[in-house]
């Protein structure tokens, strides 16, 4: 008789190790939030998107794909994308704040769990060309520039204003995650194959931009980017009504 064969149960070590990184980077994020290091906090918000961004991307380069890599990427998001900037949010602008404060800071995280758990039932039947909702990373994103800039800015006559709009980035953030609003998701750039020399060069001195006035730059394009879905949706809406006026 044949001996049963022992199943090899394992995991892919690269992409989880990204994986692990960005996580590691949400924690780190918080710890420092609440030491009142805000900036680095921020900082390690964008770091935990770095390698949100190249763990997927290795494992589709290596084809180390895994349901197991998929969960445990989403467990880390929840926790750098999610809680970390609510809370950096909180103990940079909330705390006095009573309950308005931490009542947005929880419906941003709770916002960015739902938002999670739909992209999660939708692997594999959504459109590729787009998000539904604001990712949760450029949500992050959107929150963490807007605390570096601002503490990069330091003091300014428009500071009596600068609780409600935290408010208002952290709760919009929060309903743009779990809105239909669509939002491209670049997943069309082919990074394999060839470009030509002008791509090249314009890559390097945005790269050359972005170190100069990273704070400013990041925070403008993910404003940018947030303000880019409602643009789709209000010319979708518009082409619909066009198309029903010509019937």
């Amino acid at each position: 008789m044949q001996k049963n064969k022992k199943i090899k149960i394992g995991i892919y070590l690269l992409p989880n190790i990204l994986t692990t990184f960005g996580l590691f980077s949400g924690f780190l994020a918080i710890i420092l939030a609440a030491k009142g290091q805000f900036s680095e906090a921020a900082i390690a918000i964008f770091v935990a998107m770095l390698c949100d961004g190249l763990d997927g991307r290795v494992a589709r380069l290596t084809n180390t794909q895994s349901t197991f890599g998929e969960q445990y990427d989403s467990m880390a998001d929840m926790l750098s994308f999610c809680v970390a900037p609510a809370l950096l949010m909180y103990f940079w602008q909330f705390q006095g704040a009573d309950k308005i404060g931490w009542l947005g800071a929880f419906l941003y995280v709770s916002a960015g769990a739902l938002r999670l758990a739909r992209f999660n039932t939708q692997i594999g039947v959504e459109d590729k060309r787009y998000f539904q909702g604001l990712p949760s990373p450029a949500a992050a994103a959107l929150v963490a520039g807007m605390v570096w800039t601002k503490e990069y800015i330091g003091v300014s006559e428009y500071d009596q204003y600068l609780l409600i709009s935290s408010w208002i980035i952290l709760v919009g953030a929060g309903v743009l995650m779990v809105s239909n609003v669509r939002y491209y998701s670049f997943k069309e750039f082919n990074l394999k194959g060839r470009s030509s020399f002008k791509l090249l060069l314009l890559a390097t001195l945005l790269i050359i931009v972005i170190s100069l006035w990273p704070h400013t730059i990041l925070f403008a394009f993910f404003f940018i980017y947030a303000l880019s879905g409602l643009i789709i949706t209000m010319i979708d809406v518009r082409k619909k009504r066009a198309l029903k006026k010509n019937r």
